[in-house]
């Protein structure tokens, strides 16, 4: 499958580039951020897999994430995709909210129109983009790990909890943990899966673990001070699930911290060493 090369730039002794191609789960163009730390010729090394927010493309964990000297310093490889199709003909939210429609794919293949066409991310970050990946750069498949920030926390941690023997880290910032019972979520999945909200189960965190789904262990950051804490993201329904269903979860409520990317840019190399630590094991 090809890929064409946006740019490349070095950073601490590797190589951070920025691709597009074709996507045949989506039916549109895409475009997606990979950084190769310096390694050995012919090493294939662990993944790390960063899925966006609300309103996020490639771009804002990659210019703003802060994650390559660590990245460089544990040998990891990081890579970002979009959130969501993006082009002429795809649709968005009605009203032009940011958030549903472009920006806001909510990891998840739609099933309702006009959205079912093109908005596959579930499919896309599951199997079509690992097996770019794997067919263009130097990873090791047996040793990959997922993390995201706010809509990309749920993405992660529903990827986690349903492909348990695929990744061995599991972490988030600010998640979205139970979108069935929050507004973004609520919309989100109404809009892309209809309102059966049987078929939401699969794609909601706390739900996934009620119905029996488990994972290793999860590391959580959330701020204090974000404005989306206590109606959108409830951290509080995970530590609850958790506790029920027997996972181990380090809950961190960071004093001071809101939502955005100094946030996540302040913690982000504790999240890749507690990674490192589960892929090098």
């Amino acid at each position: 499958m090809a890929i064409e090369t946006v740019s490349t730039n070095r950073s601490f002794e590797g190589v951070q580039g920025v691709y597009k191609h074709a996507s045949r789960a989506t039916g549109t163009g895409m475009t997606f951020s990979v950084y190769v730390p310096p390694h050995p010729e012919g090493a294939k090394l662990p993944v790390v897999w960063y899925l966006s927010g609300l309103t996020c493309t490639h771009a804002n964990v990659t210019e703003k994430g802060e994650f390559r000297k660590a990245c460089a310093e544990l040998g990891l490889i990081f890579v970002a995709p979009d959130t969501s199709p993006r082009g002429e003909g795809v649709p968005g939210d009605p009203a032009g909210s940011y958030d549903f429609g472009l920006g806001a794919g909510f990891y998840v293949d739609a099933t309702q129109a006009p959205f079912a066409r093109n908005y596959r991310m579930w499919s896309y970050v599951t199997e079509e983009l690992p097996g770019l990946i794997a067919e263009h750069f130097p990873v090791d498949q047996k040793r990959q790990s997922i993390l995201g920030h706010s809509m990309g926390g749920h993405g992660a941690l529903t990827v986690a909890l349903r492909h348990p023997d695929r990744y061995r880290a599991a972490s988030a910032f600010s998640p979205v943990v139970a979108p069935s019972q929050v507004p973004w979520g609520i919309k989100a999945l109404g809009g892309y899966l209809g309102d059966a909200r049987e078929t939401w189960r699969k794609h909601d965190t706390v739900a996934l673990i009620e119905d029996g789904a488990r994972f290793s262990d999860f590391l959580i950051d959330v701020g204090d001070a974000d404005q989306f804490l206590a109606e959108q993201l409830r951290p509080e329904l995970l530590e609850r699930a958790c506790s029920h269903a027997g996972i181990p979860l380090v809950l961190r409520r960071q004093p001071g911290y809101d939502h955005s990317y100094y946030f996540i840019s302040t913690f982000m190399a504790d999240h890749l060493r507690w990674h490192a630590a589960r892929l090098k094991a």
